[in-house]
């Protein structure tokens, strides 16, 4: 078994030496979590495994994951309207956004700041639109309301039920939108333009959970395994079929980020800075990380909270993949 020394050696500096004030580093495979460590102090107090962190937006393959087991039920489809849910979206609109483009941020609706003080529902109805449905990929939060949406009402149920479920079915009860769970809440979030407090009380279906390692460790472990508990075979395909190939890609992910949207989940197939090909996950805005490397049979969790994310310092995320991923 690999035993992952370089990848918590890459964790363990960036807390000594700076930028992150904590971190929990975790690595899974299918079999189980193999590596487990955390790292740095608040406050006085030492950070632990065990400890819940804001994930911001790893929360969308999660939210995803619930509406995958939907499609699964027949209940909805990636071509299921929004309006089905939220029929007075997109007044003065002459498109049509579908599941498909919520998903893979292709659904053109113009994106308020994480913190919205105008409110999710509000933001989303919000009118106009940034482009066409469908011709253009940029970044979108804000379409997880719509998601949430479209789930409420195949499901009859809160969407937040919804994504308990998927922690029920991959043993990762851990999963939570309640931020006082947490002891770390981000440093230097107002400083990078987010009221935490204003955000958390938000809920939000885009980025608002919050997770143990050894949560998302359990989900990654699931999908390595792809053995139905979190969806089907033929639903992990499609899940990571992806979505924009071909189309334009503004900032903060453009097409020489080497990557494309699937059904929620980062798909950097061609990131040019990586070993391996076949990396799916997500990155959330205080620095945690959630990736899946099938062809080496493992996950990384990486969870921290320096508002803004890492990147600023010029840290670069891409060696801590390399480090997992090239382990022997």
């Amino acid at each position: 078994m690999p035993t992952f020394d370089h990848a918590f050696d890459w964790a363990r500096r960036q807390v000594a030496d700076g930028p992150l004030p904590t971190a929990v580093l975790g690595v899974a495979t299918a079999e189980g979590v193999v590596a487990l460590d955390a790292f740095g102090s608040e406050r006085g107090r030492a950070a632990s495994v065990d400890d819940h962190y804001p994930l911001f937006s790893i929360t969308k393959p999660l939210i995803g994951l619930a509406a995958l087991r939907l499609i699964e039920e027949g209940r909805l489809t990636f071509e299921s309207p929004l309006t089905n849910a939220v029929p007075e979206f997109g007044a003065g609109r002459d498109d049509v956004v579908r599941l498909r483009h919520l998903v893979s941020h292709t659904s053109g609706i113009g994106e308020p700041p994480l913190d919205t003080p105008g409110g999710l529902r509000p933001s989303l109805l919000a009118p106009g639109r940034d482009f066409e449905a469908g011709t253009v990929s940029r970044y979108s939060t804000i379409a997880f309301e719509g998601v949430a949406a479209l789930i409420e009402h195949a499901s009859g149920a809160p969407w937040e039920r919804a994504v308990a479920a998927v922690g029920e079915r991959a043993d990762a009860p851990g999963l939570t939108f309640d931020a006082d769970a947490s002891p770390h809440a981000p440093v230097d979030a107002a400083e990078q333009g987010v009221d935490y407090a204003r955000f958390a009380a938000l809920r939000h279906p885009g980025a608002g959970a919050l997770a143990r390692a050894a949560d998302l460790l359990a989900i990654g472990g699931a999908l390595l395994r792809n053995d139905g508990s979190l969806v089907a075979p033929v639903t992990y395909d499609a899940m990571l079929r992806p979505l924009t190939a071909g189309l334009p890609k503004l900032d903060p992910y453009p097409a020489s980020r080497g990557q494309d949207w699937g059904s929620t989940w980062n798909l950097r197939h061609a990131a040019p800075g990586l070993l391996a090909r076949d990396t799916f996950g997500h990155g959330g805005w205080a620095g945690t990380e959630f990736w899946i490397t099938p062809s080496r049979g493992v996950c990384f969790v990486l969870l921290t909270n320096i508002g803004g994310g890492f990147g600023r310092f010029g840290v670069d995320a891409d060696e801590l993949h390399n480090a997992v991923a090239a382990a022997d």
